[in-house]
C-alpha cells in the first residue's frame, strides 16, 4: 500500500515526498493548490505538523510564516498578472476550520469570474468547481508551478 501524501501534507513535504511543493521557504512550504479553477491558487503549509494556530509559533517563526505568506502572494501576483490580463488581485487567508494544521490560502482573483462572485469570498464559488476533474491540478499546470517557483526564487534575493 502506498503512502497518500494528501493525508500528511506537512510530513510528506518534510520527507521530500509531497509533489505539490513548489519551494521550501523559511517557515513552511509553498504548494500548488489541489484545484485550479482560479489558476495560481496556492497553499502555504507551516513546516511543523504539530502547529495548529499562528499563535502557537514563537514570535520569530510567526513573523517568518507571515513573511513567507506575503512572498508567495507577491509571486502569484507577478506571475498571474503576466499570464492573464484579467488578473485582478490576490486574496490571502488563514482559516483552519476544516484542516487544523496552520496553513494559508493564496487565491488569485480575476475579472472573468462571474460578477456575483468576483468581489466575494472564493468559498462561494459553486461546490462542483472544487471537485470537477477539469480543475484538478495536473501536468497542464507545470509551467504555472515553475513560474511561481522561479518568482519565489527571484523575490528571495
Amino acid at each position: 500500500m502506498t503512502h497518500d501524501w494528501r493525508k500528511d501534507r506537512i510530513g510528506s513535504a518534510l520527507a521530500g515526498a509531497n509533489p505539490s511543493v513548489m519551494r521550501r521557504l523559511d517557515a513552511g512550504f509553498a504548494t500548488i493548490g489541489d484545484v485550479q479553477f482560479l489558476p495560481g491558487y496556492s497553499v502555504l503549509l507551516v513546516d511543523d505538523p504539530s502547529v495548529q494556530r499562528l499563535s502557537e509559533l514563537p514570535r520569530s517563526r510567526r513573523l517568518a510564516f507571515l513573511s513567507d505568506m506575503e512572498r508567495l502572494g507577491e509571486a502569484i501576483e507577478h506571475v498571474c498578472r503576466r499570464l492573464d490580463p484579467a488578473f485582478r488581485r490576490v486574496n490571502l487567508e488563514i482559516l483552519g476550520n476544516t484542516e487544523p494544521m496552520l496553513h494559508a490560502h493564496i487565491w488569485p482573483r480575476y475579472d472573468w469570474e462571474p460578477p456575483e462572485l468576483v468581489g466575494r469570498p472564493v468559498w462561494l464559488h459553486p461546490r462542483e468547481k472544487w471537485s470537477d476533474p477539469r480543475h484538478a491540478v495536473g501536468p497542464q499546470h507545470d509551467a504555472l508551478r515553475e513560474a511561481i517557483g522561479e518568482e519565489l526564487d527571484r523575490l528571495a534575493d
